[in-house]
């Protein structure tokens, strides 16, 4: 019961302290400026692509779910999706932060240390091919455009972007070859089917690219800001964010688009897509964290009062 109340202590005052964070560095005014600013039309395309981007996320799971060989109804893997990576973005170290909430939902429900251990590396997995492919796709597209925010040569941005193609194409062979199951010290890894193998990095490049269409929503509405470009000023701002691991990429993702856009506008922009990629998602998995910690101790103390 004590554990209960603390963890639910410590989910309110994580959420809280996580939002205030987020725009300790921006004045009241500046906020409320940089929304008013930002066209109604844009800001609702930008919430629709960031609601899309959570919806495609929630995916992530259910094909991880099914890699392990479970069966779970989606509603389930919805959820421990929704709350773990709602929290796990402004958290940092995201990996270990949604895989601490995740394994709190999925023992729940039946899953092992172990198979919730290799649907976290699943999830991570995907992260990786769908930012491969974005990354590719950008840097090929317009090796110019990439060249103006990484200093690249057209020529090295082009070799670049095919290698960054390889990586999922490879993957996908791998698994249509099904080798055997990699063993990893107490651990074994399997090889996904094909089927699921392609989902993965098809989820995994959809994903990105509608996070990239809500940083674009909000840019373009501030200055010239082509998709591909804003693409790859996300590609880098992330692998950035996952070697540093700095809770929503807090600092890393104005600077890179700054090189892009050098404006004073374009911070206002970026606290836009904050809120709407971040604060919003964060307050209602907070929320919901909350309220399923509070119906799971008053079900534990019901069943206990029965006993």
């Amino acid at each position: 019961m004590w554990g209960t109340r603390l963890l639910f202590v410590a989910a309110l005052a994580l959420g809280i302290w996580l939002i205030r964070r987020t725009f300790a560095q921006y004045g009241w005014d500046q906020i409320r400026d940089a929304v008013a600013a930002i066209p109604l039309s844009r800001l609702g395309l930008a919430a629709c692509f960031a609601a899309a981007s959570y919806a495609c996320l929630t995916l992530f799971d259910a094909l991880a779910v099914r890699y392990i060989g479970h069966r779970l109804p989606y509603r389930r893997t919805a959820l421990a999706s929704f709350v773990s990576l709602s929290l796990g973005h402004s958290i940092g170290f995201a990996g270990l932060s949604s895989g601490a909430i995740r394994y709190r939902f999925y023992r729940r429900w039946g899953l092992r240390l172990s198979e919730v251990a290799k649907l976290v590396v699943f999830c991570g997995m995907t992260v990786g091919l769908g930012l491969a492919v974005l990354a590719g796709i950008a840097l090929l597209a317009d090796p110019w455009l990439a060249e103006r925010v990484t200093e690249l040569p057209p020529s090295t941005s082009r070799l670049v972007g095919a290698a960054c193609l390889v990586v999922p194409a490879l993957y996908i062979g791998v698994a249509a070859l099904r080798p055997r199951p990699i063993r990893l010290w107490r651990w074994t890894l399997e090889v996904p089917r094909l089927r699921i193998a392609a989902a993965q990095v098809a989820v995994g490049t959809v994903n990105f690219a509608l996070v990239a269409a809500c940083l674009h929503q909000a840019l373009a509405a501030v200055g010239e800001a082509p998709y591909l470009g804003v693409a790859s000023v996300y590609v880098l701002a992330n692998v950035a964010t996952l070697v540093t691991h700095v809770p929503g990429g807090l600092g890393i993702i104005e600077s890179v688009v700054t090189t892009l856009i050098p404006s004073a506008h374009v911070i206002g922009a970026v606290v836009v897509f904050r809120l709407v990629y971040f604060v919003v998602p964060l307050a209602i998995g907070t929320i919901l964290f909350l309220i399923l910690e509070v119906r799971r101790a008053a079900q534990r103390r019901a069943a206990e009062r029965q006993a």
